[in-house]
């Protein structure tokens, strides 16, 4: 429930740059997510998760860097 909320509210900003900032949110969330399971619960990423990883960062920053008009 508390997390339906959180996206629910988000919606609700009025900056026109939201929508990116929070896709960006979203990638770097993943990345994360793969550094907590490695710190906290001591589960070593493989390959692919490295790999997710890797591609989330890269749309990161197309999202966030590239060239608009």
């Amino acid at each position: 429930m508390a997390l339906a909320f959180y996206g629910v509210i988000a919606t609700f900003q009025t900056f026109p740059t939201f929508g990116r900032v929070y896709a960006a949110y979203g990638g770097v969330f993943i990345i994360l997510s793969v550094l907590w399971g490695w710190g906290v619960d001591k589960k070593a990423p493989d390959l692919y998760d490295w790999i997710g990883a890797a591609i989330c960062l890269a749309g990161v920053s197309v999202i966030l860097w590239g060239p608009r008009h």
